[in-house]
């Protein structure tokens, strides 16, 4: 191909990168809401497509990839699309943190893999600035990508590892606690330093690499169970940080915005779940907020009986309300009863109840989880209302029906002195009535028990959240 030619096609394939970077933007406004959100999906994946077609018609053009390189490659798509493909369609939803946290850690090592291999590769070309130093303009994205995308490989792993039950939920203290840590930051400091200074050292870049991979270990080690969604979705942020550098190191526009696009959307998910949980970020890297759900306490909370509730008591109540309010929870996720509260909110609608649903935006461990686990259930849209459009109506409800939630609703969260204190809830004891379907007096993440559970008005449906729901629907068509 003459120099004319490759020079023209390059503008073509910049353009078409481009393209691919407005898909990435319209399609990440589009997952704003569930009824948009697949297209969204779509959209986002064209681009990327679209990114991936332009480089090989790039990288053929120019020759730079030999019949070996390309096996490679095409290897790669094909194991990497043929996984995504499987876990897309097998992962159930309560499982998609920890899906989300193992694509961090693939994401973030493959961007300090890149970071790495050209470092490597300019460290044997004697061609730079005098006294043969890698520019700065390239040294520093480079230790930035390795640093980052470490991190992320090895935190996102053991976040995962929490969430799958692999490893105990509760916070692990690392020996030497924070002086390690700290330890480990000066020696990354210190040594990427001395690559910034105009160095060439690839010993001295795999001191930052073991320090930054340690370094993701014992940063996450410490945080509880309770805290990894939070820390999932700022790691998350971590790898998009960790591509644009790759961006940056590679002079690859569509890696710099994509990788801008993650870290940016990233850390405004990581500040919403922070607030939803009353929880600073820093206070939540410092480690030490809940283990796991489910400690038993064999008692309710002090100060106030706990009511038990039967099913056709807890029928009547719902079926000749007006207005009903369900508050699913992450029991509700984990015991994949969504099916079974919808078909109980439409049963309760042809009887003329008005029913809608209050979504915490931590209900299912990550903002907008529970929207997609019930509209994957087919429950309409306009009824799923956020926290703060849901919380007034709670004060004209007749009932209101909690499913496996638990935190969310406690009104410890309104006074001081509590682990939950100060957290935004769902006025649920603010309802005529409130059901509670619940296994067991079990405590939730904050590890303290729900005041809710007392209140005169609340009723307990002890039973599985599927079981429960299926109780209800049967004993409501009874009526």
């Amino acid at each position: 191909m003459s120099p004319e030619a490759l020079a023209t096609l390059e503008s073509v394939v910049r353009l078409v990168w481009l393209a691919g970077a407005a898909a990435f933007v319209l399609g990440l406004m589009r997952m704003n809401s569930p009824a948009t959100a697949r297209n969204g999906n779509l959209l986002s994946a064209g681009g990327m497509a679209l990114a991936i077609g332009g480089t090989a018609v790039l990288l053929a053009a120019r020759g730079e990839a030999g019949l070996t390189a390309w096996i490679i490659i095409l290897a790669g798509i094909a194991l990497g699309g043929g996984l995504g493909l499987y876990t897309a369609r097998t992962v159930k939803m309560t499982a998609m943190p920890q899906l989300v946290s193992l694509f961090n850690a693939v994401g973030g090592g493959a961007a300090a893999l890149i970071a790495i291999d050209d470092y490597i590769r300019l460290s044997n070309v004697q061609t730079f600035a005098p006294g043969g130093a890698i520019p700065l303009q390239v040294a520093i994205p480079t230790v930035l990508d390795v640093v980052i995308g470490s991190i992320t490989f090895t935190g996102s792993l053991i976040a995962s590892g929490k969430l799958m039950g692999l490893i105990p939920g509760k916070p692990i203290k690392v020996p030497g606690g924070q002086l390690v840590t700290l330890a480990l930051a000066v020696v990354v400091a210190v040594a990427a330093i001395y690559l910034w200074l105009g160095n060439v050292s690839v010993p001295i870049l795999f001191v930052i690499i073991a320090a930054s991979l340690t370094f993701g270990v014992t940063m996450v080690l410490p945080i509880g169970g309770a805290d990894m969604p939070v820390v999932i979705s700022l790691l998350n942020s971590f790898t998009g940080t960790a591509v644009a550098m790759a961006g940056f190191v590679i002079s690859n526009d569509v890696l710099i915005i994509a990788g801008a696009l993650v870290g940016a959307s990233g850390a405004i998910l990581t500040k919403l779940m922070a607030d939803a949980m009353n929880r600073s970020v820093i206070n939540i890297i410092a480690g030490g907020f809940g283990g796991g759900e489910g400690t038993v306490a064999a008692e309710g909370p002090e100060g106030g009986t706990v009511r038990s509730l039967g099913v056709d008591d807890a029928a009547i109540q719902l079926a000749y309300a007006q207005n009903v309010i369900i508050v699913p929870g992450y029991g509700l996720a984990v015991a994949q009863a969504q099916h079974g509260v919808r078909e109980l909110a439409e049963l309760l609608e042809a009887r003329g109840v008005n029913v809608s649903y209050a979504i915490h935006p931590v209900a299912g461990r990550m903002p907008g989880h529970m929207n997609v686990l019930l509209a994957e259930a087919n429950v309409p849209y306009p009824q799923l209302r956020e926290m703060e459009d849901i919380n007034p109506e709670f004060d004209r409800a007749d009932v209101a029906l909690v499913v496996g939630a638990n935190d969310v609703t406690n009104p410890a969260a309104r006074r001081a002195g509590t682990p939950v204190s100060g957290m935004p809830i769902l006025d649920v004891d603010h309802a005529r009535s409130i059901i509670v379907i619940k296994r067991s007096m079990g405590r939730g993440y904050a590890g303290i028990d729900n005041e809710l559970y007392v209140n005169p008005k609340t009723g307990m449906l002890f039973a599985d959240a599927k079981q429960g729901l299926a109780d209800l629907v049967a004993a409501v068509k009874a009526l």
